[in-house]
């Protein structure tokens, strides 16, 4: 399968000049790497070419690497029913450099489109209707991005005598605490073994 999946990636480096610039094969599966402005153009090439017929899109994924210069990933999962391969294409952009929308090669990545866009930030140029779909309304930040503090920014919780969703401040607030590792109860006030010492100073 390695072999078919090189020669193939050759024929896609060849096919598209200057679009592709990379084709690897790792544990069976085939990347090509593309300039993110050709994007549109290389998946046109995959879809339409009778070569290649990646007719099935799959999903747009994020990858977020804070210490590069282009620092998001961009990946197009393609499957070609007709030959039987799927493939992943990677571009790379930063934060403030849109990559073309390819709802006109494949209208379903609308939405993983918007994904992309509310958990990373990785703006689509061209797209009809580039707004947040999974997080809520008036959500600060994006939360897949490496620098998203893990606790969030604001928590959400039902407030019974306002009768509705309240958003706070998130607190972490936690008191002292004994923990007895050799129970599953806490707060025993027996010593632990090797722990003589240390009560009786």
């Amino acid at each position: 399968m390695s072999e078919a999946l090189v020669t193939l990636g050759e024929e896609i480096k060849a096919a598209l000049p200057g679009a592709v610039t990379n084709a690897l094969v790792a544990f069976d599966e085939l990347t090509i790497e593309a300039e993110a402005g050709a994007i549109v153009q290389v998946l046109r090439a995959l879809y339409d070419d009778q070569r290649f017929r990646f007719v099935n899109f799959t999903d747009i994924a994020g990858a977020d690497y804070p210490g590069r210069e282009k620092r998001f990933d961009v990946v197009y999962h393609l499957l070609s029913p007709r030959h039987n391969v799927r493939i992943r294409v990677k571009v790379q952009t930063d934060e403030a450099t849109p990559v073309p929308s390819v709802i006109e090669v494949f209208p379903a990545a609308n939405w993983y489109e918007r994904e992309a866009y509310d958990f990373y930030g990785i703006l689509f140029s061209g797209h009809p209707d580039l707004r947040r779909i999974l997080t809520d309304y008036g959500f600060e930040g994006y939360p897949l991005r490496k620098d998203f503090p893990l606790t969030g920014f604001v928590e959400v919780r039902y407030d019974d005598e306002q009768k509705r969703v309240v958003y706070e401040p998130v607190k972490l607030n936690q008191e002292f605490r004994n923990f007895d590792f050799l129970s599953p109860w806490e707060g025993t006030e027996y010593v632990l073994p090797g722990d003589e010492k240390a009560k009786g100073a």
